[in-house]
């Protein structure tokens, strides 16, 4: 199954793209670069003009890919969650325990990203740190509802959706599964922000990181 993953071609929804990234040289190097530039920049300093100087090509080049930067962000944090659900697959597929399964997929959905050599022009190292800096303004936009409506964010709920699923395989009658997955895999990004830039006002340090947090919160709350 882990070989399985070398071959498999993280999928992102085509409303997020003019032309797939993936299918050229300079769309792999546009992707790449953007994810080095943002996160020397961040989001917010980062501009066309400035990737296309760091690639050198125009500046249009880009926007034959993608419209705007918000887009491409769309893109960059589409393509995580896609990663991450084939994490969750691979690493959980073959667990028959369902307590094993739930703890394995909330260490994979909450520790630190380590990099993928599957996917040399993506540093998912980096591409994490963006997630864990960025990936809000992803969404906290006046438009959410009307990108929600069209699909933008389905990769992301379905990653939610299944571990809903697998923690109701331990307790079917759990009311809030939902809630607590979609906490889970927001929660463990912040906690990582916060051990990061505001270190005084969370418990996770390096001996007790946002994953025994969450696997405690877990089995706490599904007594």
């Amino acid at each position: 199954m882990k070989n399985l993953l070398s071959v498999m071609k993280i999928t992102v929804s085509e409303l997020v793209f003019i032309k797939d990234p993936e299918t050229s040289d300079l769309g792999k190097r546009i992707i790449e670069n953007s994810i080095l530039l943002i996160d020397e920049l961040g989001f917010d300093a980062f501009t066309f003009k400035k990737l296309g100087l760091k690639i050198g090509s125009n500046e249009s080049s880009i926007y034959r890919y993608f419209e705007s930067k918000h887009k491409l962000l769309l893109y960059l944090t589409s393509w995580y969650w896609a990663w991450l659900e084939y994490q969750l697959v691979v690493e959980t597929f073959s667990l028959i325990d369902p307590k094993v399964k739930l703890n394995k997929a909330i260490a994979i959905l909450t520790n630190t990203v380590k990099l993928d050599r599957n996917f040399s022009h993506i540093n998912e190292v980096v591409l994490y740190k963006i997630i864990v800096n960025e990936s809000f303004k992803s969404f906290l936009t006046k438009e959410v509802d009307s990108e929600n409506n069209e699909g933008y964010f389905e990769i992301y709920k379905r990653l939610v959706a299944r571990l809903s699923t697998i923690i109701l395989d331990i307790k079917p009658t759990y009311p809030y599964s939902l809630s607590l997955a979609s906490t889970i895999l927001e929660g463990g990004l912040h906690q990582h922000f916060l051990t990061e830039h505001f270190p005084s006002i969370t418990n996770c340090e390096e001996d007790k990181t946002p994953t025994s947090f969450f696997l405690h919160l877990v089995e706490n709350a599904l007594k």
